[in-house]
């Protein structure tokens, strides 16, 4: 079964020209973010490569709506901008990586390959001693059921679909507490304190004003 990619890109001769690149993969074009957004209803995708400035609905905008309704499809931004601003804004969307234009063919081929390869332990795959059982919604760890909250559960099921990524604070709160029920720094540390103790060869990093990360 062939990997699908949704390309969200404007420029329709880089668009063609990276169809072409990734003739290896199953790409969809969509010229902008509206038409991105419909394509993701239709259809089940394995990576989204998102430009930032588009038509009618910008992909930082294209990939929070996603985020918020619980789409964890790793995602590649595509952009010109270098400033801190806008790459926290893409991070802070739920952004896995980046590449800024213009790019080398080569490094978007190992950064997609790098990627998909990530991303498979939640399919009922493992990280090292974390097995995550989708089915059956539970982590193993060494063979053994983690006895875990709702919360928790969330957040480690986050951590690994962002494996050795920074996941930030935002996109943590946007997936453990609901718009009306407000989370805080001190409750996200309490549930990563619980998660280390759990997992003792595992190693959830603080990166200090951004978020958490997980090192198998």
């Amino acid at each position: 079964m062939s990997i699908k990619i949704l390309l969200l890109e404007d420029d329709q001769l880089l668009a063609e020209t990276l169809v072409d690149l990734l003739q290896e993969y199953e790409v969809t074009h969509a010229a902008n973010g509206q038409i991105a957004l419909d394509l993701t209803f239709e259809k089940k995708f394995d990576l989204y490569l998102l430009d930032v400035n588009v038509p009618l609905i910008n992909g930082i905008t294209v990939l929070k709506e996603l985020r918020e309704a619980q789409d964890t499809t790793p995602a590649i931004f595509l952009t010109s901008h270098t400033d801190k601003e806008t790459l926290t804004k893409g991070f802070t969307s739920g952004a896995d990586d980046y590449i800024t234009k213009p790019f080398d063919n080569d490094e978007i081929i190992l950064r997609i390959h790098a990627l998909l390869k990530r991303s498979k332990p939640l399919k009922n795959d493992c990280i090292s001693l974390l097995c995550h059982d989708a089915t059956h919604k539970r982590i193993l760890y060494d063979n053994k059921d983690l006895e875990l909250s709702p919360k928790e559960y969330e957040l480690l099921i986050l951590l690994m679909a962002h494996i050795n990524n920074t996941v930030p604070k935002e996109l943590i709160f946007d997936a453990l507490w609901s718009s009306n029920t407000l989370g805080s720094d001190g409750a996200i540390r309490v549930h990563i304190n619980r998660l280390k103790q759990l997992l003792p060869q595992m190693n959830i990093v603080n990166i200090r004003g951004i978020g958490y990360k997980l090192v198998p």
